[in-house]
């Protein structure tokens, strides 16, 4: 993978994180799902085309790392899909590994 290509991908994911954020400050009830999505899926990306690296970008690991528990720190009331999602995210990009089995559960389970 070129170094554009990871720069291009941490570069999105950050403009993902920082309209997330924004959407927790505003003044709007609604927690902001579908920007968390959108961060959660470009990091997603990044995560899964740097996993073979041993180094990421700053920006994008000092905004996963304690994902989880920023999020509960933000706000009361945050859907659980976020919270699992968070914690699956944090787990791609620092450890190498997904989690999250649906659909491809080991035997017996």
């Amino acid at each position: 993978m070129r170094t554009s290509e990871k720069d291009r991908l941490a570069a999105e994911a950050m403009d993902r994180w920082y309209e997330f954020r924004e959407g927790l400050s505003s003044e709007r009830r609604k927690y902001p799902l579908q920007q968390f999505q959108a961060f959660w899926l470009a990091a997603k990306r990044y995560a899964e085309l740097t996993k073979p690296d041993s180094l990421i970008h700053k920006s994008v690991a000092a905004a996963v790392n304690g994902l989880v528990d920023y999020l509960g720190a933000e706000r009361k009331r945050v859907p659980g899909d976020v919270l699992r999602d968070a914690e699956r995210l944090e787990c791609l990009l620092f450890s190498g590994y997904d989690p999250y089995f649906e659909g491809d559960e080991p035997p017996g389970l």
